[in-house]
């Protein structure tokens, strides 16, 4: 099994966390904090170029959980929430809650936030969606 690549970005005690096996390439992180989340430059999360309420609530928004954070000293509790369903228009299905997927092959895996499921069948990590909608152009 491939081993997931983690990235961490630090601001003090505060860290963004990058998933980048999950990211869909929605440009949500981007458009709404442009200053932290430059795709052409490295490192590309600069976190100490906003606050850390604009950070969780920009990372609050991701729509694949790519993106997560954590706060040195903190544990995070643990939510009772709706899981919810959207259908993003020529893009994926996300599934926003506590998630227990079961491949075909067998094997479990837990999934928390939101998770991006493959609709327009491109994506080369099925059942999950990679970003290949806006290849084929899947309209849906």
């Amino acid at each position: 099994m491939e081993k997931e690549i983690v990235k961490e970005y630090a601001k003090g005690d505060f860290t963004v966390v990058w998933k980048p096996k999950k990211c869909i390439h929605s440009e949500v992180c981007w458009h709404t904090l442009p200053e932290v989340y430059r795709p052409k430059e490295k490192p590309w999360i600069q976190p100490e170029n906003a606050s850390v309420e604009a950070l969780k609530s920009q990372i609050d928004k991701c729509p694949s959980g790519a993106l997560s954070y954590k706060t040195k000293g903190e544990t995070q509790m643990e939510e009772t929430q709706i899981t919810e369903c959207n259908i993003v228009e020529n893009g994926p299905l996300l599934i926003s809650g506590d998630l227990k997927v079961t491949l075909a092959n067998g094997t479990v895996e837990t999934k928390k936030r939101s998770t991006a499921f493959c609709r327009c069948g491109a994506s080369e990590n099925k059942p999950y969606c990679d970003g290949s909608h806006k290849t084929i152009e899947f309209k849906g």
